[in-house]
């Protein structure tokens, strides 16, 4: 889901500024664009079943008892995308920073457009959940509201000494469950207030329900982990791919072996199945909501390793790579582009099978976005196959107006193109 954040900061790797540091060559960090564009890709998949599957408006893609192999596989390789946008939102900080800024102003850029992608949460992606702005659906705060919290919380922590933030960073990832032992129901008026921090949950404010898939912890840590590994690209291209390589073995490792130890790093341990493959479903079926350390380790060690794999191909002139790096040099465009898009192509898919009876309910939020499955038809949505074959026509649409946009940004320097 959904980087977006690197895109509003106009984040694109450019030669250093600031005397004394090398210069940092575009395509030697072309992956950090070909990473998020790739991100970009496997998240629409995720928003398109969301709407599209017929499975999504009444059960989990990872429950166990409901699910089939091909649709937890569909789910689970979306993981990866929400991790990413946070490790590279902070990474894009650093070097945005690098190119000459003080920390005054790189902490009023991180405000600002924190701020501003959470008012795009609030008004423009609500719209494009419900096609309105209706208090009876649920307020759902998403990727843009979590990266735009966690660049407000990044913008005060860029005033600690450099060599705290990595140390804090994995403090806030692998230790944030701790903080369980204080359940949001126990603390009355500022239950609300701990479910933005920490705690998954619903609560009201001014009439409206407002839902917390996202809380504060621990994706300010991923966000402040990027940020902390900023100077990597200082080096060479090679020390960037092993460092990479170093940095996913280690995170995948850590999340073995708590994953294997099944006594901490995730709420719902792994159990053993009917069969293998649902064995190691069991296994790999980590919490993203709130996202567990497990969770956090299983992501980010795969984000590492793809990244490491795209240093090396990053300056290459492969269509697959350059199409990747369009991608991701327009990746809020692309956010709030797609999810209209995939909104619009259910609710014609929807025109098409229900006929124009479909009014009656296809404009209502739909149950997997948080409506009321009752007012929709029982067999309402279809079958995986074209789950697929939408995902692929919403990204074929999406590219060349990615590639207008990103151009568009890179011909002109206007102020307010940051924010878009």
């Amino acid at each position: 889901m959904d980087t977006i954040a690197s895109s509003l900061a106009g984040l694109r790797p450019q030669a250093l500024s600031r005397p004394g540091l090398k210069p940092l060559v575009g395509d030697r960090l072309g992956w950090v664009d070909q990473l998020r564009g790739l991100a970009m890709i496997v998240m629409a998949l995720d928003h398109v079943r969301d709407f599209v599957h017929r499975g999504a408006m009444s059960a989990a893609p990872t429950d166990l008892a409901t699910t089939t192999p091909l649709l937890f596989a569909t789910r689970w390789i979306t993981h990866l995308c929400a991790p990413t946008f946070a490790l590279t939102a902070g990474l894009g900080a650093f070097l945005w920073w690098r190119k000459g800024r003080g920390r005054g102003q790189l902490s009023w850029f991180l405000a600002s457009r924190g701020v501003w992608l959470m008012v795009l949460e609030l008004l423009v992606m609500r719209l494009a959940y419900y096609f309105s702005w209706s208090p009876q659906s649920p307020v759902l705060l998403l990727v843009l509201w979590s990266l735009g919290l966690s660049m407000l919380g990044l913008a005060a922590l860029v005033w600690l000494p450099r060599r705290w933030l990595a140390p804090l960073a994995l403090a806030i990832i692998l230790l944030n469950p701790l903080l369980d032992a204080i359940p949001a129901a126990r603390l009355g008026p500022a239950a609300g207030l701990w479910n933005l921090i920490h705690e998954v949950g619903a609560f009201k404010l001014l009439g409206a329900t407002v839902v917390t898939p996202y809380p504060l912890l621990p994706w300010i840590g991923i966000m402040l982990l990027g940020f902390s590994l900023g100077p990597l690209c200082e080096t060479a291209t090679r020390t960037q791919r092993r460092w990479l390589v170093l940095l996913g073995l280690a995170a995948l490792v850590g999340f073995l072996v708590l994953r294997v130890i099944n006594l901490y790093g995730d709420p719902a341990p792994w159990r053993a199945q009917g069969s293998a493959i649902y064995t190691a479903m069991s296994f790999l079926n980590v919490t993203k909501y709130p996202a567990s350390p497990d969770f956090v380790l299983m992501t980010l060690g795969a984000a590492f390793l793809l990244a490491a794999l795209l240093t090396g191909a990053s300056s290459g002139p492969g269509w697959a790579g350059a199409a990747l790096r369009s991608l991701g040099r327009a990746p809020l465009f692309y956010y709030v582009l797609h999810f209209f898009l995939a909104h619009l192509i259910a609710t014609a898919l929807a025109l098409a099978a229900y006929g124009w009876r479909a009014r009656f309910f296809v404009f209502s939020p739909y149950p997997s976005m948080g409506g009321a499955p009752g007012q929709f038809p029982a067999d309402f949505g279809h079958e995986l196959a074209i789950v697929y074959a939408v995902w692929l026509a919403l990204v074929a649409i999406c590219y060349p107006l990615c590639v207008w946009y990103a151009g568009l940004k890179a011909r002109r320097g206007d102020w307010w193109l940051s924010y878009l």
